[in-house]
């Protein structure tokens, strides 16, 4: 007996990207039911996710009295709620994904950029962070992160989600196109 094609692996062994799109569609929605079904309320499901109260937490070890000042977390209690588990889950998942998927190497710097701008690791940490804060704001401009207007507004079917994925989709198809193109 054949097996279907999705379930097989790849010539370099990694995942099929059908099977793990679907895999991610099933979890989006146990993760939108579990959420519901927890909390009592289904709008989160669409609620955009912010770490601030997880940082200040985080920050409240280290330096309590610098929380214990700020005026906006006299009234937010600074704690570890479900988006400091989505942090932590979302790194665990890559790694098993790259794991099982035979993908997993580390690297300091990606060929990509290592062709395009060289293999300085320092300017490569600094291209990233300033790329995150590019990300940050963009984040706060958009009213929440492209994963949440993406894989929460696509499968609410809603315009806004649709017309943000495409744009994201775009943008990140057009740099990386650019980039390829710098380096050859």
């Amino acid at each position: 007996m054949k097996t279907m094609k999705m379930f097989q692996r790849s010539k370099d062994n990694s995942w099929n990207p059908y099977f793990a799109g679907a895999l991610a569609g099933l979890l989006a929605i146990g993760s939108a039911y579990a959420t519901a079904k927890v909390t009592g309320r289904p709008e989160l499901f669409g609620a955009s996710a912010t770490y601030v109260r997880a940082a200040a937490a985080a920050e409240r070890a280290v330096l309590p009295e610098r929380v214990a000042k700020n005026d906006f977390f006299r009234k937010t209690k600074p704690q570890w709620g479900w988006q400091g588990l989505l942090l932590c889950g979302l790194f665990l998942g890559a790694l098993v994904a790259a794991l099982s998927g035979g993908g997993f190497e580390w690297e300091g710097v990606p060929p990509l950029w290592r062709d395009r701008f060289g293999a300085n690791v320092a300017k490569r940490l600094v291209a990233a962070f300033l790329g995150g804060v590019v990300v940050l704001f963009g984040a706060c401009l958009a009213g929440g992160c492209p994963l949440a207007h993406s894989l929460s507004g696509v499968m609410r079917l809603s315009v806004s989600g649709l017309v943000a994925t495409a744009c994201f989709f775009l943008g990140a198809t057009s740099v990386v196109k650019y980039l390829a193109k710098k380096g050859n």
